[in-house]
């Protein structure tokens, strides 16, 4: 019998996984991953591992300090603040995720938009984004959600619309410079559809930064949610939200300091674990730091 030629093994490129390897190089952003993923898994499994309900009251431990039967200790309610913080890590993380995500994709369609057609359209999206950006993000922010009043949609709406110029700027101007390409002039010439040309040619090639840009506003778009919560104007109480426990605590700092401590650590920590990551994943995506 003859002998087989064995046929060489094509081992495929996991562009992915080389650039997740890449994102958690450095320390502080894979303490940033830990930090985070121990949040996610606390929310995900917040039945399982809190140790009581978040919206059950019990009015014999009424404003309990940390022990070792409610570790954060309870509210004014009787209500544990550790189970709530997990409960609450599934409102905070998902505010904020949706609401930077869904106002870097709008930045992304306005600026892609304008960059490519140019002219008037450029003109009139460009200047309708300067006045947007004149008000400050938090204030804008506020004004939307008290006009569209509580709740979780209206929340993320209200979140979204601030980041939406900056967005819009960025990838316009990169756009520019890939409108002047080979590629885009080749795809012109063949009569391709506009709308094919921006988010089957062009837009590929600019995804890179916005995928950073959105990481890092993330963090901030967390904190901004605490911050309309904190106000009355996000998710409402019982719903166990971070910003919404900060607030319900702050009246009673000065006796039940607890009440407002751990909410506010835990804010800070999320934030700080998301933007180590978005150090990381800039890192890895900017050619010029790259080894």
């Amino acid at each position: 019998m003859k002998n087989k030629e064995k046929t060489p093994k094509i081992r495929k490129n996991h562009g992915f996984m080389k650039t997740m390897r890449d994102v958690f190089k450095t320390p502080s952003a894979k303490l940033g991953g830990i930090l985070f993923a121990l949040m996610v898994i606390g929310a995900v499994f917040a039945p399982l591992i809190a140790p009581y309900s978040p919206t059950q009251p019990d009015y014999m431990h009424v404003n309990s300090a940390p022990s070792a039967l409610h570790i954060f200790g309870t509210d004014s309610l009787g209500r544990d603040i550790f189970s709530r913080l997990l409960y609450g890590a599934r409102y905070s993380l998902t505010l904020g995720i949706i609401a930077a995500v869904f106002g870097n994709a709008c930045g992304v369609a306005v600026g892609s938009i304008a960059g490519f057609l140019g002219g008037r359209a450029d003109n009139f999206l460009m200047r309708l984004c300067d006045v947007w950006a004149a008000i400050p993000g938090t204030l804008l922010s506020i004004l939307v959600s008290a006009t569209l009043g509580p709740g979780f949609v209206n929340t993320v709406l209200a979140l979204s619309v601030a980041g939406v110029p900056y967005g819009a700027r960025m990838v316009r101007g990169m756009t520019l410079a890939e409108r002047t390409k080979e590629y885009l002039e080749a795809a012109e010439t063949i009569n391709c559809p506009k709308y094919r040309i921006i988010f089957s040619h062009l837009l590929p090639n600019v995804i890179s930064p916005t995928l950073v840009s959105t990481t890092m506003a993330i963090g901030g778009t967390i904190a901004n949610a605490a911050g309309l919560s904190y106000l009355g104007l996000g998710i409402q109480p019982p719903t166990p939200e971070w910003g919404a426990m900060l607030s319900e605590g702050m009246s009673v700092f000065r006796s039940y300091p607890h009440m407002m401590i751990f909410p506010g650590l835990t804010i800070g920590i999320c934030v700080l674990a998301i933007n180590l990551m978005g150090d990381g994943v800039r890192d890895a995506m900017d050619p010029k730091l790259r080894d």
